[in-house]
């Protein structure tokens, strides 16, 4: 039971849907981790002092969860692996970026955060899709 809310997946009832949610997931995963989270894996004293100045309580912890969440958590969703769980992580990220580091910006500033998460929280409530590694783990 345990493994099934983490591996589980809502199933597409043609094979044009399991593609392009597939390719959306790869592209999105990718995208994630090398154009945003390469670079804060491992977190730089400025992005930590951004995290600093959103007023987060241990500062180097949240950047590098952050970072984390980016970049590996980006390529977690491209091989779906792990991917509810990794896609909930993301969309909180995207967030705190959306909320609260971009909350004052004005929205074409703040609309990719936003674009991000809510990516995220699809894939985090429908699951990897039937090509990916959550779905070989749950069939074994």
């Amino acid at each position: 039971m345990k493994t099934r809310a983490l591996f589980a997946t809502t199933a597409e009832h043609t094979l044009v849907g399991e593609l392009s949610l597939t390719a959306l997931r790869i592209f999105f995963g990718i995208a994630m981790a090398f154009a945003h989270g390469r670079g804060k894996f491992p977190p730089s004293e400025q992005f930590a002092a951004g995290v600093t100045n959103l007023g987060f309580p241990a500062p180097e912890m949240f950047a590098w969860l952050a970072g984390t969440s980016e970049f590996i958590g980006g390529l977690f969703l491209a091989l779906g692996f792990l991917t509810r769980p990794s896609a909930f992580l993301v969309a909180i990220t995207m967030a705190v970026a959306a909320f609260g580091r971009h909350a004052t910006d004005p929205f074409k500033v703040k609309e990719l955060a936003l674009v991000y998460l809510f990516v995220a929280l699809i894939f985090a409530v429908r699951g990897a899709g039937k090509f990916s590694v959550d779905r070989f783990l749950s069939r074994s």
